[in-house]
């Protein structure tokens, strides 16, 4: 066996396959979603609103749109792991910028300042359990 197969080899061997990287993201999606909707809802259990322009979102609507935006982001993650030349890297830079983006509609939303900060807390809680958990599974 030549230098160059045992190399490709252990490399193979060493690389997380789609399945565990899909399978891990999924439970952190999971785990993200339920966190989400308990911190909107301990929010709202203290007296925060979640009406946004009126609108009052159910603490479920956090989960459920927490579920979307790491579908999302796992999406993105196979396509980082198939095409970056490093993709654990190429993740942790983009996750970072997406989730400092995501505050804009925030800041922005027809909603009271505590509302607001509750939206980004529930942004950040949703990032530091997927990306990490991601990031793993990524070479």
């Amino acid at each position: 066996m030549s230098t160059a197969t045992v190399s490709a080899a252990r490399t193979a061997a060493a690389a997380p396959s789609y399945g565990s990287l899909l399978l891990s993201g999924a439970a952190a999606t999971v785990g993200a979603a339920v966190a989400t909707a308990l911190v909107a809802a301990a929010g709202q259990a203290v007296g925060i609103s979640t009406a946004v322009a009126g609108q009052e979102i159910p603490a479920s609507g956090f989960g459920v749109m927490t579920v979307i935006f790491a579908v999302l982001g796992l999406v993105i993650a196979t396509a980082l792991r198939r095409f970056a030349r490093r993709p654990r890297t190429a993740w942790l830079r983009t996750t970072v910028v997406l989730t400092a983006l995501s505050f804009v509609p925030d800041v922005l939303a027809d909603a009271a300042v505590s509302t607001k900060v509750l939206l980004m807390v529930t942004h950040v809680v949703a990032a530091a359990i997927v990306i990490p958990a991601v990031a793993r599974r990524l070479s």
